[in-house]
């Protein structure tokens, strides 16, 4: 696991709460108190199941009397029609818990099942796909954890973590050594710095300023092979911009170590999962 699991069940009260308030008043007052059933999770189209765990969190928030039982292993592929889970008790909790349950499992799944397709086109390469800051709000967390699920790797988890600088901040540090500097002076020795380069002159001021990692932003494949060669491992070469399906391979080919990819997360579609209720009355 990537999360603490108290900081989890904090976010998932919040997102309960949002979600059925003070109650949900159609299952309320639509199914008997004693009603019991089973809840059977299944894919409505073929993908990598990510989120299991925390759908199990979810059901067992609602109610800790619920049953989870997971039919497939996390980072599993599945076929439309597979059964990916069951959850068996109340049907009032079962109900109450469901959306929150399914609207996380969706969307880790698509970022894994996207994140395994990027992984799959650079898997003959050196190169490790990896995700980007752009997430949403409060679930990055766990989108970075379905990245991992997905066969990629995680980037910084936010702006504390390593010093990133970028064309901003070579502008208002006066250069990229001014930049470079200020930072090594502030920073623990056990930080990384990167340089976002965009051109091979901007990649010879990075090594000249002893970056850690060197991002070339925008490059064609030309010009980051070129770099690749310039930079001869004095530095981590990381490949930024324009990345999709189409272009990540030949990207791969010019020997750069990461490629960021945020399209893993700010733009994923969901992957389609749902429930079916088998009712069994006490």
């Amino acid at each position: 696991m990537m999360w603490n699991k108290r900081e989890l069940q904090r976010k998932i009260e919040e997102w309960l709460h949002e979600d059925i308030g003070f109650g949900d008043v159609t299952t309320m007052n639509t199914i008997p108190e004693s009603e019991q059933g089973i809840g059977i999770l299944y894919a409505k189209e073929a993908g990598i199941i990510a989120g299991l765990p925390i759908a199990q969190q979810v059901f067992e928030t609602v109610d800790p009397d619920l049953s989870f039982s997971a039919k497939v292993e996390e980072g599993a592929r599945v076929e439309i029609g597979d059964q990916i889970a069951e959850v068996s008790g109340s049907v009032r909790s079962i109900l109450s818990g469901e959306r929150l349950a399914l609207n996380l499992m969706q969307r880790l799944s698509g970022i894994a099942t996207k994140t395994s397709e990027y992984a799959a086109a650079v898997a003959e390469t050196n190169a490790r796909v990896v995700d980007t800051r752009k997430t949403t709000p409060g679930l990055r967390f766990l989108e970075k954890y379905a990245v991992r699920v997905g066969g990629g790797y995680n980037h910084r988890f936010a702006l504390y973590d390593a010093v990133m600088i970028k064309d901003n901040h070579i502008k208002g540090a006066g250069g990229i050594a001014q930049a470079v500097a200020a930072a090594r002076a502030a920073i623990p020795h056990t930080m990384t710095v990167e340089v976002e380069a965009e051109s091979l002159d901007q990649v010879r001021e990075a090594l000249d300023a002893g970056a850690d990692i060197i991002m070339l932003d925008n490059m064609s494949t030309e010009q980051m092979a070129e770099a690749v060669q310039l930079i001869d491992r004095r530095a981590v070469v990381e490949a930024s911009g324009g990345v999709n399906l189409e272009t990540i391979g030949s990207i791969a080919k010019t020997g750069v170590d990461v490629i960021s990819v945020g399209a893993l997360t700010h733009s994923v579609k969901a992957l389609d999962i749902s429930l079916d209720l088998n009712t069994r009355k006490r």
